[in-house]
């Protein structure tokens, strides 16, 4: 548990462009030579980008986003694991002896030569 608690995108935005004038201020008034002036300026800068990101983060509620469930398995039973050890050609063949329809991930896998001397067998032209 937390003894502060976390500041919210205004208190975040309003700090920010404290900082950044108090930067400007010292960089107009000091005018420090060499790199401190860049520092200062680059300073300056990622506080002003700060401050506009949390004043747009306040603006589009600021809110943690919903989380997103993920669908329930299907009834399949296959895992990642057994899904990567299947053998191509033995789910061809299943799909073969089972009479399904063939899906675009088989005709992507299939020999071409195969194919052509299955429209042979069929009866089917090329043509």
């Amino acid at each position: 548990m937390r003894s502060f608690p976390k500041p919210d995108a205004r208190a975040r935005a309003a700090v920010a462009s404290l900082a950044a004038v108090a930067a400007l201020v010292a960089l107009l008034v000091w005018r420090p030579a060499g790199i401190v002036s860049v520092a200062l300026a680059l300073l300056c800068v990622l506080l002003v980008m700060v401050a506009g990101v949390a004043i747009s983060a306040h603006r589009q509620g600021g809110g943690e986003a919903p989380v997103e469930e993920w669908p329930a398995p299907g009834s399949y039973g296959v895992d990642a694991d057994t899904l990567e050890g299947l053998d191509p050609r033995a789910v061809r063949g299943l799909r073969a002896a089972a009479d399904c329809a063939v899906d675009a991930d088989t005709l992507e896998g299939l020999d071409p030569r195969a194919v052509r001397d299955q429209r042979a067998v069929g009866g089917l032209s090329d043509r």
